[in-house]
C-alpha cells in the first residue's frame, strides 16, 4: 500500500510500505477500539468463569474448547468467519462427532464469541446454524431397575440412596441437587436457583423427596452440599455394574431426569407443564418425551372402527 508522507528533505513524497490488517471497532460509550488477534483459549481463560459455573458442565466446557481451538488452521484470530466455523464443523464431523454433539460444542462457541464481540475483543460473529438431530432413544428406569439400582446404592451409602430418591422425583440436574441450600426449600416446594439455563425454576416435592431432605445433616449448607460430584459417580458406576448394567452406557445418574420426566409423560401430564418442570428454555427439549404419552391415541380406535361399520 502507499502512504502519503510530508516532504522532507532527503526523502520521498511516497514511501511504500508493508501490507498489514487492524481492525478497529466502535463500542459505545468510547473512543475507537483496536481488535488485537486472540485465540479460543485466551478467550476462554478471560471470559470462561464468567459465563460457566463450576461443574460437570463447565469441565465439559473447557474440553470442547480446547478441542475447537486445536481443530483450528490457525489458532489466532481477530475475527472469526463464517469458514473458519464450517471448517471446524467439517473436522468434527470427520471425526465421527453427531449432530447432537456438534450442537452442543457450537453452543459453547457460540456463547464465547458473542461476549468476546461484545467485550470488542474480536470484530465481528459468524452465522450458526443448529444442526439437524435426530430422535435418539430416551433411557429411563422403571421401577424394578430403579429398586435394583437404588438398593445397590443404599448399601453402599445411605445419603447417596437419599440423593438419588430426590433426584429422581424433582428431575433435578446433579449440579442442582447439589447447590441446593436449606434457603432455597419453602415447606414442600424447593426451587434451584443454579441452573443450565441460568433460569430459576421451582417444583414441588413427593413425600420421599421431603423425606430425603429431612433426613440431611443441618450443620451442612444444604441437604447434599457434603457428596463430592466425583466420589457419588464413581459410587453409581460400582452399584450400576453390580447389578448388571455396566454395559449400558446410558445409565449415568443423568437417567434419573429423563426417568422423572418420562413418568410425568406417561401419567398424562402435558407437555408444557413438563417443560416447566425440568426447566427447558424451548418446547423441542421436552418433546423427546413426546412419544411416551401414546395412550392418549387410544380414544382414536374406537373412532375408526366406527367409521368402518
Amino acid at each position: 500500500m502507499q502512504v502519503e508522507m510530508p516532504a522532507v528533505q532527503g526523502f520521498d513524497v511516497f514511501t511504500g510500505v508493508p501490507d498489514y490488517s487492524v481492525h478497529y471497532q466502535y463500542r459505545q460509550g468510547s473512543i475507537l477500539h483496536e481488535v488485537r488477534e486472540t485465540t479460543l483459549r485466551e478467550l476462554f481463560a478471560k471470559y470462561g468463569d464468567l459465563l460457566w459455573m463450576n461443574g460437570s458442565h463447565k469441565y465439559n466446557v473447557t474440553n470442547f474448547i480446547g478441542e475447537l481451538h486445536d481443530l483450528l488452521d490457525i489458532p489466532g484470530f481477530s475475527t472469526f468467519s463464517d469458514e473458519m466455523l464450517d471448517q471446524v464443523i467439517g473436522k468434527l464431523r470427520k471425526r465421527g462427532n453427531s449432530n447432537a454433539t456438534i450442537n452442543r460444542k457450537m453452543a459453547a462457541l457460540s456463547k464465547l464469541l458473542r461476549k468476546a464481540y461484545k467485550m470488542g475483543d474480536v470484530h465481528s460473529l459468524p452465522e450458526f446454524k443448529r444442526q439437524k438431530e435426530k430422535a435418539g432413544r430416551i433411557r429411563f428406569l422403571d421401577r424394578d431397575e430403579e429398586d435394583l439400582l437404588f438398593s445397590e446404592i443404599r448399601a453402599h451409602s445411605e445419603l447417596y440412596y437419599r440423593f438419588c430418591l430426590f433426584l429422581v422425583d424433582t428431575g433435578a440436574r446433579l449440579s442442582e441437587g447439589l447447590n441446593l441450600r436449606w434457603g432455597d426449600m419453602h415447606k414442600d416446594r424447593v426451587t434451584f436457583w443454579v441452573t443450565k439455563s441460568g433460569r430459576s425454576r421451582s417444583v414441588p416435592l413427593t413425600q420421599r423427596a421431603v423425606a430425603a431432605i429431612a433426613a440431611s445433616d443441618r450443620r451442612h449448607a444444604g441437604p447434599f452440599a457434603e457428596i463430592d460430584q466425583q466420589k457419588f459417580r464413581i459410587a453409581w458406576h460400582i452399584a450400576k455394574d453390580a447389578v448388571g448394567f455396566a454395559d449400558d452406557k446410558d445409565v449415568v445418574p443423568h437417567v434419573l431426569r429423563h426417568t422423572c420426566a418420562s413418568r410425568l409423560v406417561q401419567g398424562g401430564i402435558d407437555i408444557r407443564r413438563v417443560q416447566m418442570w425440568l426447566g427447558h428454555q424451548t418446547l423441542t427439549m421436552t418433546m423427546r418425551y413426546a412419544h411416551l404419552a401414546s395412550h392418549d391415541l387410544d380414544m382414536c380406535v374406537p373412532v375408526l372402527e366406527r367409521a368402518a361399520c
